[in-house]
């Protein structure tokens, strides 16, 4: 009886933990067989800044995209963006460089990003780099990607002299697998 019990046992114990093994097997080669790689963007921006006294921004970027599974992927997105300003002041054009990690949330076209680098101004004698963090939510399909991001460049200064300029941004870009 004893033998028969440890017999039982043992089948239960190998017949529950098999098909958990081979599930792990599964799932190690499926993330070993998925085609990692490249892709590339080229995005039209369109900003509402949230600072006085600019009125709107437009701007042009590139995103180099490397898919690390189907769900995620590192950015890294660099162009040009102008501030517009209304009357006599100055506008205010800057080079952003950032670096991020990029997360679809459902069904592989809904994601998350967060990025972050510097600004660069390069317009008006104004010579500040800026800290640049950059959340945002966005739909991607194979050549199209939509979002919406909120901006912050912590060392660019408002009308009123104080640092942090905040923008709200849409993109539309076209990408492609390299």
């Amino acid at each position: 009886m004893k033998n028969t019990l440890r017999s039982f046992c043992l089948a239960f114990v190998i017949g529950f933990s098999a098909p958990s093994v081979f599930g792990q097997e599964t799932i190690a080669t499926a993330i070993e067989n998925y085609d990692q790689g490249f892709r590339l963007g080229f995005g039209l921006n369109g900003g509402l800044p949230l600072n006085d006294p600019y009125d709107f921004s437009l701007g042009g970027d590139v995103r180099l995209q490397y898919d690390l599974t189907k769900k995620t992927s590192l950015t890294l997105t660099t162009g040009f963006t102008n501030f517009f300003v209304s009357g006599k002041d100055n506008d205010l054009g800057f080079i952003p460089l950032k670096a991020g990690f990029k997360v679809f949330v459902y069904e592989n076209e809904f994601y998350l990003i967060g990025e972050g680098g510097a600004a660069f101004a390069v317009t008006n004698n104004y010579d500040k780099t800026s800290l640049l963090l950059s959340p945002g939510v966005g739909y991607a399909t194979k050549v199209i990607d939509f979002s919406l991001r909120y901006e912050y460049l912590k060392d660019f200064i408002d009308e009123s002299g104080d640092e942090g300029i905040g923008q709200v941004v849409a993109r539309l870009a076209y990408a492609f697998e390299l």
